[in-house]
């Protein structure tokens, strides 16, 4: 499905269409439409507790209401183990599948969630269990 971006991805000012493709039920693949970056998204309610407030004016901007159908994920940064791969929680990207619009936003004051979060933490046997 391709969205279009409601405000700029950060570092990727350029970028104003992305695809969001299905790997499976956790992992997403998000690409820009022509030249850009390409990125792996995980669904963070897999993972832990996660939620937040969304802007109003960003909610103005997509359109966003009480029965909108959105999806979040958030970036994952591969490495070439799994376990040393991480997540970025404080930069979340939102979907709105109504009106193919997407964001990011980034969660300020949220001593909770880090910018680069050990994806091991979550695995059986991490540090979270």
């Amino acid at each position: 499905m391709q969205f279009t971006l409601q405000l700029p991805l950060l570092g990727f000012e350029s970028v104003t269409h992305m695809e969001l493709q299905k790997i499976d039920d956790i992992f997403m693949r998000l690409e820009s439409i022509g030249d850009g970056p390409s990125f792996t998204l995980i669904n963070p309610y897999v993972l832990r507790e996660y939620s937040f407030d969304i802007p109003t004016s960003l909610q103005a901007a997509m359109q966003i209401n009480e029965t909108s159908n959105l999806l979040i994920y958030a970036i994952v940064i591969l490495n070439t183990s799994i376990e040393e791969s991480t997540i970025n929680f404080i930069a979340p990207l939102i979907f709105n599948t109504d009106n193919q619009t997407m964001a990011q936003i980034i969660l300020d004051n949220r001593p909770d969630f880090t910018i680069a979060e050990p994806i091991r933490n979550y695995l059986k046997g991490g540090s979270n269990e």
